[in-house]
């Protein structure tokens, strides 16, 4: 396996079982701890039921980098490096939060006055230097920014599976991760799942019979070089361990947070067309087995919760696809695009996509939970792409903006127009789990923030476009020609 050469930490199993903690992105989201009294602390065995009820389990802050939506381009970087600032003092309040468990059950305005007050002031001083890195470029920042700045104690009664209603045993949800999930509510036998039944409009198949119905696949393997690491080069440039879960990458070889986009072009590629050097990357899909993986002591692996082996895709399939409305335009070089929303437990669906099925029953697509595939059957992960681009922007202050999901009649909203649709089916030999007593044994789960407890509602993907203009031509022609290429 592939290093990471990332900062090592404490793993996250063993912090949360001494009380400390873990992290959200984007300057907000719901941080989770366990504080429950440990058997070997004084008075240990006293009634746990009653603790559990008495602590403050969470930490939700308000997600700062979803309220930027009209940041200047010159400014991102900064803006970026200060969201990154905010993770920090989140994930430092919350090992506060953990350490001082026995100052809380004393003092019912402890956390209040020693944690959050703190946080807010820390948080407060951070967003007024974003609004400075915006305006000093010439942008606007809101007017009202520092409302953003206060944040909320959760009990743990009111956090859900394993969001401080467990003990971090193994019957609550402890695989290694601290508790951290996937639960058993979590998963679902693909036989149950109804046959087209896939309720969210993100992520649709632009192409269909009729307007452009050819397609191109670019052929870039499975991460064979065993390419890892927690950086996210399109959300947080310039920031170590930007994404705090590990990818998987395919194509381009030279894709770090600190990589420009020279460097991406001037890198080396994975796919078998040497002209195309786009970076196609995921969060890596794990089974909680206890395997001790290279990153299990570090940023991004089991120092955030992100425990056990990296199962390899046994098939990458990357493919362009047409829109069933007309012609597609080429993609401009060095888009950006990222699909699903790594805290959609938290933010909600607004931004949810990819879908999980098994092989031989993929008409049945579920968003918001695990397959358990039958013998002899593997699991696959689903991502379909934004579709429709705004005709000027290869990128947005909120890496959204500037492309949207095609409708289900293949047009595109006012001012958007049809470019190829990536579509990215990854294919795994998973073993599969199986849920005793209410619990899951041996799960599987992508990477994550420990705060959205390894949900599959926050699976994602992630593209930049580093073809060169004569191959994207081609892909468009191809498409349009109603021919399917390689």
């Amino acid at each position: 396996m592939g290093r990471n050469t990332r900062k090592r930490r404490t793993p996250l199993a063993t912090k949360v079982i001494a009380g400390a903690a873990a992290l959200a992105i984007g300057g907000g989201g719901l941080v989770w701890a366990n504080f429950y009294a440990s058997a070997h602390e004084k008075n240990g065995g006293h009634n746990v039921t009653k603790s559990r009820q008495s602590q403050i389990a969470t930490i939700n802050c308000p997600d700062v980098g979803l309220e930027l939506s009209d940041v200047p381009e010159r400014a991102r970087e900064g803006v970026a490096k200060e969201l990154a600032l905010l993770d920090k003092q989140i994930t430092d309040a919350y090992t506060r939060l953990a350490d001082t468990r026995r100052a809380q059950a004393g003092d019912s305005n402890f956390v209040a006055n020693a944690i959050l007050g703190p946080l807010k002031s820390k948080r407060t001083a951070t967003l007024d230097r974003i609004s400075i890195n915006i305006k000093r470029v010439g942008g606007q920042a809101p007017d009202d920014l520092d409302r953003l700045a206060e944040c909320q104690g959760v009990p743990a009664d009111q956090t859900g599976n394993g969001g401080g209603g467990q003990d971090g045993g193994q019957d609550g949800g402890d695989n290694g991760n601290g508790a951290a999930g996937p639960f058993a509510e979590d998963f679902i036998n693909i036989k149950d799942v109804q046959p087209n039944s896939r309720d969210l409009q993100n992520g649709l198949a632009a192409n269909g019979d009729t307007g452009s119905t050819g397609s191109f696949t670019t052929r870039c393997g499975v991460n064979e070089n065993n390419l890892f690491n927690s950086d996210n080069i399109i959300v947080a440039p310039g920031v170590d361990n930007g994404a705090h879960h590990t990818h998987d990458y395919v194509g381009n070889q030279g894709n770090t947070a600190f990589a420009s986009d020279e460097d991406l072009a001037n890198a080396d590629t994975t796919c078998q067309n040497q002209n195309d050097k786009s970076t196609y990357y995921w969060p890596v899909l794990r089974l909680q087995d206890g395997t001790q993986e290279f990153d299990a002591n570090d940023l991004g692996g089991g120092a955030e919760g992100n425990v056990g082996k990296i199962l390899k895709a046994e098939q990458a399939e990357i493919k362009f696809v047409g829109n069933k409305a007309g012609d597609v335009v080429a993609m401009p070089k060095f888009i950006r695009i990222i699909t699903g929303d790594a805290k959609a437990f938290t933010n909600g669906l607004a931004n949810a996509n990819t879908s999980f099925s098994c092989t031989g029953f993929e008409d049945r697509q579920v968003t918001d939970k695990y397959v358990i595939c039958p013998e002899g059957s593997q699991v696959v992960r689903t991502s379909n792409f934004q579709s429709c681009w705004d005709g000027q922007n290869i990128d947005s202050a909120n890496h959204r903006d500037h492309v949207a999901f095609v409708r289900e009649d293949g047009s595109c909203p006012d001012g958007f127009q049809a470019i190829p649709q990536l579509q990215v089916r990854l294919v795994y030999d998973v073993p599969a789990p199986t849920i005793e007593n209410g619990q899951i044994k041996n799960p599987y789960a992508v990477d994550g923030f420990p705060e959205q407890l390894h949900k599959p509602i926050t699976d994602h993907n992630d593209f930049i476009n580093v073809m060169d203009d004569d191959l994207m031509n081609q892909v468009v022609q191809c498409i349009n020609s109603g021919r399917d290429c390689e």
